[in-house]
């Protein structure tokens, strides 16, 4: 999905940011999802145990904080660490489910919103193309950004469900799409910070999220902070 800007929403007027020692300034900014712009665990929780005992597994059952570590990896490969003696068919049969089950519960109940991150991507779009890369399924992003009411501050998103992708290749993909010269992504776990740097993209660390960071090009504790950094 990608969206045109209104006219008056991109200016020039950019705040330069300092990474090792140099000025670098940004003309496109992507975000991942989760432990960046909202926290799922919780639904996704009750969603996929819910799943679980449904489909002849309830002897498993999965914790928020036991998703929070696995989040950031490829849907197939967080379903082989919960169904790890289940032959790969199987597998796929309960990820198919998973996908149906977590975006009925989302749509219900819907993932808790880092405070102050929808004011910081909506005042940040005036500046900069925002776009949304994570590793999730198809319809996933599009959840997030119906809830939040940002169809019109996000120009265009992008998941492994879409494009067959991972992480650091999208973000490759959509800098290139949208003609971005300088991009930085905003993550929150190691995982991120691996793909930004084999795409040799620099990161924003939320320090607020799901993990920690060897390396980051700037720091943030709060979604607000961003509109001090950029």
């Amino acid at each position: 999905m990608s969206v045109e800007l209104e006219g008056n929403k991109m200016n020039t007027e950019k705040k330069p940011l300092i990474i090792d020692g140099k000025q670098f300034e940004a003309d496109g900014i992507l975000f991942d999802v989760d432990g960046t712009i909202w926290d799922s665990t919780g639904v996704v929780t009750e969603a996929w145990n819910q799943a679980l005992i449904d489909s002849g597994h309830g002897d498993i059952q999965v914790t928020a904080d036991r998703l929070k570590g696995l989040f950031g990896l490829p849907m197939i490969d967080i379903i082989q660490n919960i169904l790890p003696d289940e032959n790969l068919e199987e597998q796929k049969r309960f990820e198919t489910i998973c996908y149906e089950y977590e975006e009925n519960y989302i749509k219900a109940k819907a993932g808790k919103v880092y405070d102050g991150i929808d004011d910081a991507i909506k005042q940040l779009s005036n500046s900069y193309k925002i776009i949304i890369v994570s590793n999730c399924q198809s319809g996933y992003i599009e959840l997030v950004i119906e809830h939040l009411k940002l169809q019109d501050y996000v120009i265009d998103h992008v998941c492994p469900g879409d494009s067959g992708l991972l992480k650091a290749d999208n973000i490759l993909l959509m800098s290139k799409k949208h003609g971005l010269k300088h991009p930085i992504y905003v993550g929150d776990t190691q995982m991120d910070a691996d793909a930004c740097r084999k795409a040799g993209v620099p990161m924003v660390f939320a320090a607020y999220g799901f993990g920690k960071v060897n390396e980051c090009a700037a720091k943030i504790n709060t979604p607000k902070e961003l509109l001090d950094l950029f």
